[in-house]
């Protein structure tokens, strides 16, 4: 495996690295009042990183992308990742990102003009309609929101929660039970549902550990009582709402892990700068002359690398050998990448004290906004069986 990459393509990283620190990390501190309040210098960002030709990374070319590979949409996701508001400044923000990936996959082409087209410009924003409160999220096979056929309609009725980005999203893709009688995985559908529809309310801003937010930065409660869209509303194929889900999933794990990658190594520098400049007092010297501060550094240093390369691994291997090959490195890279950050975020408080758990700094914004990180796209349990069946099957076949 060869992890090189192009003189032009270090060269846009290296710009990328620049513009974040330059145009994005300094609106951080004003997120604290809200998205829709931070929106306009946001649009500002986004058409400066237009105007530069990043916009997109994780599409085509002929679709208006920058025609990456995923090994290298990965890292810029890293750098994108050093500012919760990276990803929001080039498009490639999820949900949205995904929703744009199965719209262009199994969009009609009236589809994609009504949907996809205007949230390709950046002038609406999606939320994907999945989980619900009253089933496990981690099963997507078993739901309660249903939706019947009545003519040139479809009448969906349901209770869905956690549907990110809900508050001012243009519209929802809502997994739904359309085929009851049919196998388990083939009886959710997938449809798009404008969000001013009569009957689709969002109930709230769910609160996460005491910010319910707003805007993108927001996950909803949603409930649809009576939702009537046309049946072309219908992405892709009836039952078939599961297969695009799982489609949408995997690459949208690797966008998860290398932007928690950006974010270990945003951590790791604050981490570090404030052990070499923390001074103890008494002549006792800095935070970074304590063994268990240096110790923490050295260990941190050794696992975001390490975890790196993981990733990119996974990355190669969709590019090179195709999704199916990936399925373990992707369930590999899932719970450990989020166990690197979190942990390292934790330390990174504790280094800097009770300044680490203040909206002064961006460790807090990442300790509660990113915990999900072990349960959303399935939990880490899940992906922890899903590898140790595979170990257990090949072992059971005398294989390495």
């Amino acid at each position: 495996m060869d992890f090189a990459i192009s003189d032009s393509m270090t060269e846009l990283l290296g710009q990328l690295r620049r513009f974040v620190d330059e145009h994005v990390v300094p609106l951080e501190p004003a997120l604290a009042g809200g998205f829709f309040a931070l929106q306009p210098e946001l649009d500002e960002v986004r058409a400066l990183a237009r105007d530069r030709g990043w916009w997109l990374p994780q599409l085509p070319k002929e679709a208006g992308g920058m025609g990456l590979s995923v090994l290298e949409h990965g890292l810029v996701s890293e750098v994108l990742g050093r500012s919760p508001l990276g990803h929001y400044c080039l498009g490639c923000q999820a949900p949205d990102a995904g929703n744009m990936e199965i719209l262009l996959e199994y969009g009609t082409p009236a589809q994609k003009a009504q949907f996809l087209a205007p949230l390709l410009a950046g002038d609406t924003r999606s939320c994907f309609a999945m989980t619900e409160p009253e089933f496990a999220g981690s099963n997507p096979v078993i739901l309660g929101t249903k939706a019947r056929r009545d003519g040139d309609h479809w009448v969906l009725d349901g209770h869905k929660w956690f549907t990110t980005g809900a508050d001012g999203a243009a519209f929802a893709v809502v997994m739904a039970v359309t085929e009851a009688d049919a196998a388990p995985h083939e009886r959710a559908s997938m449809i798009l549902v404008p969000t001013d529809t009569p009957g689709f309310e969002r109930v709230r801003n769910i609160s996460i550990m005491g910010e319910p937010g707003d805007g993108w930065a927001s996950h909803a409660e949603v409930r649809l009582t009576n939702v009537r869209v046309p049946v072309d509303n219908l992405l892709g194929a009836a039952g078939k709402g599961f297969a695009i889900a799982q489609a949408r999933l995997g690459p949208g794990r690797i966008h998860h892990c290398m932007r928690w990658m950006g974010i270990c190594d945003r951590v790791f520098d604050l981490m570090t700068h404030r052990a070499i400049t923390r001074d103890l007092g008494g002549g006792r010297g800095t935070l970074a002359e304590q063994g268990t501060i240096a110790a923490w550094i050295a260990e941190a240093k050794a696992q975001i690398e390490s975890t790196k390369l993981l990733v990119l691994r996974a990355a190669w291997t969709i590019d090179h050998r195709g999704m199916k090959a990936a399925a373990e490195d992707i369930s590999l890279i899932k719970f450990h990448a989020a166990d690197v950050m979190l942990r390292l975020v934790d330390r990174a408080i504790q280094v800097y004290g009770a300044a680490g758990i203040t909206d002064d700094h961006v460790l807090s914004w990442y300790y509660r906004h990113e915990r999900g990180a072990r349960i959303y796209d399935g939990p880490d349990e899940v992906h922890k069986a899903v590898v140790a069946r595979r170990i257990f099957s090949r072992m059971r076949k005398g294989q390495a």
